[in-house]
């Protein structure tokens, strides 16, 4: 699909399976800090939405102003966090490049947890972005 060209309906009407919505206060923001610290590739990247792409997957963020008329908005805080209870799971990425990738990034990103080797066979890390999201970088353990 061309993502830089498809109309909303098209993209809609593309959507199957589970499908990811983050809900950002800067979406043009969101979009780059994904791209800086994941590789992410961003499309039709507005104050009100993008198109991201991770691999072969894909999601949106949408700013906080196109649920104007949705009955999630009055649930959104307006400071804080708001992901708590949700982990992005980014399987496809090194949690020591992301890391760096993140601090070098700066703005209003933390790393909750740095990269570790994990019981559960996974190198992983925790990175909040400023909308509160947990984003886990993780690799498999070899051996």
């Amino acid at each position: 699909m061309d993502f830089d060209n498809v109309d909303a309906a098209g993209f809609g009407r593309s959507l199957t399976g589970l499908g990811l919505n983050l809900l950002v206060r800067d979406v043009p923001r969101e979009a780059a800090f994904l791209a800086a610290v994941f590789g992410m590739r961003a499309f039709q990247v507005s104050r009100d939405f993008a198109i991201m792409q991770y691999g072969g997957q894909v999601f949106q963020l949408h700013a906080d102003a196109t649920y104007h008329s949705n009955a999630y908005f009055g649930l959104l805080p307006e400071i804080g966090a708001r992901g708590a209870g949700a982990e992005i799971r980014l399987y496809d990425s090194d949690p020591d490049q992301a890391v760096d990738r993140a601090v070098a990034f700066g703005r209003d990103v933390s790393v909750l947890a740095h990269p570790a080797d994990k019981p559960h066979g996974l190198r992983e890390a925790y990175i909040l972005c400023e909308n509160g999201y947990a984003w886990v970088p993780s690799r498999a353990l070899l051996g």
